[in-house]
């Protein structure tokens, strides 16, 4: 697994971040496991609500992160559009794409409208993430088996999150 992770400042406020990898399964697969609750728990969240295109989700990220998230575009099974905290002095999009490449398909996510002075722990972050879907690909499983709270996150998301922060944040001054 090689992740690419990118920060880029959008003004003076507001940045994105963008990583991308490709995995051992097919686009199909994928999909679900971006799309689909009891998936999307094994990795990266509890959500739940209205599910559709046009709806408004609750979602409980394994960083904490609590919100709600609307979804803009569900093109299935390649594109995905939320925006997080809509109608909020914090709101953000969520961009996924992904692109079949034989066996294996490519998922890039990219989150915009993040405060530019923390985007390497949100770069950190989604690295994690990423790796987090892998091994719950490859288990077919969860990935934080111990769970996680809108107060505390997974301890393994945590512990690699903070291993992986200054390389994000020494890139960011590069």
């Amino acid at each position: 697994m090689t992740i690419l992770g990118t920060t880029r400042a959008l003004d003076d406020t507001r940045g994105a971040v963008r990583v991308e990898d490709v995995f051992d399964t097919d686009v199909d697969d994928l999909w679900a496991a971006c799309t689909q609750p009891e998936r999307l728990a094994r990795w990266i969240a509890e959500v739940s609500g209205d599910l559709r295109e046009g709806g408004t989700a609750h979602a409980v990220f394994t960083s904490t992160w609590t919100g709600a998230v609307t979804i803009e575009v569900c093109e299935a099974p390649s594109h995905l559009l939320l925006t997080t905290a809509p109608g909020t002095d914090e709101e953000g999009q969520v961009e996924a794409w992904l692109t079949p490449e034989g066996g294996r398909t490519r998922l890039v996510v990219e989150e915009r409208g993040l405060p530019v002075g923390a985007l390497h722990f949100y770069g950190a972050g989604w690295q994690v993430h990423l790796e987090d879907l892998a091994r719950s690909l490859a288990s077919g499983g969860s990935a934080h088996p111990g769970g996680w709270s809108s107060e505390e996150a997974a301890p393994d998301w945590h512990a690699r999150w903070q291993e992986l922060t200054p390389a994000y944040e020494d890139a960011a001054q590069a």
